[in-house]
């Protein structure tokens, strides 16, 4: 099996993502809930980095992985109920900011590396690594929720309230973890069509 070796496309994505985290950080809405938000990009965006070396994953799995780190960011620094996102919910009719449901799709993606680093370390077929992929995303996602609700309850006032993001919506959990799940099925399609078990090494 061939490596890729094309080493640009995760350069520039880690350029942009830490440029975005450097803005991200400057004057934010909530400074305390700028930190909690930024909190999880800094324990995936570090390991990414320091393992880089040691196993490269392909060039589609940091792309993935990419959308939400920028995503993320940029919810931080606005809260994810205040990002300039007026024109979308103009465009679907709603009055609610749907910019967390794009953040939380694109938590899904995640189910493509870690289907790829299962099945490329040959720990299983590509069919139970998709499959653990997709638990694993949607178990996240519920544990998610539930460190939100603490933090919400723990900080109380507006910086829980928006932190929370719920927007008044009872359903908002729900919603999100199903947008999580989507977003996993969607780049466990892309896994399964670009098989990148079967181009990169096992490294």
């Amino acid at each position: 099996m061939t490596v890729n070796k094309d080493k640009t496309l995760p350069l520039i994505l880690a350029i942009v993502i830490s440029s975005t985290i450097i803005w991200s950080g400057i004057n934010p809405a909530f400074p305390e809930v700028w930190i909690a938000e930024i909190v999880p990009i800094i324990l995936i965006f570090l390991p990414l980095l320091i393992t880089y070396k040691h196993f490269r994953f392909s060039n589609a799995a940091y792309l993935f992985m990419s959308c939400w780190l920028i995503l993320h960011t940029v919810g931080a620094h606005y809260t994810f109920a205040n990002v300039p996102f007026e024109w979308f919910s103009e465009l679907i009719g709603s009055e609610r900011n749907h910019f967390d449901r794009f953040a939380h799709f694109s938590i899904g993606f995640y189910a493509y590396p870690i289907a790829e680093y299962l099945s490329r370390k040959g720990h299983c077929s590509p069919f139970l690594a998709g499959l653990f992929g997709l638990c694993a995303i949607m178990a996240i996602a519920a544990g998610y929720e539930i460190i939100e609700w603490w933090y919400a309850v723990l900080a109380g006032g507006e910086a829980g309230i928006e932190f929370l993001g719920s927007q008044g919506d009872i359903w908002d959990a729900q919603q999100d973890m199903l947008a999580d799940t989507f977003g996993a099925v969607t780049s466990l399609v892309f896994f399964y069509l670009n098989k990148p078990y079967q181009t990169h090494t096992n490294a």
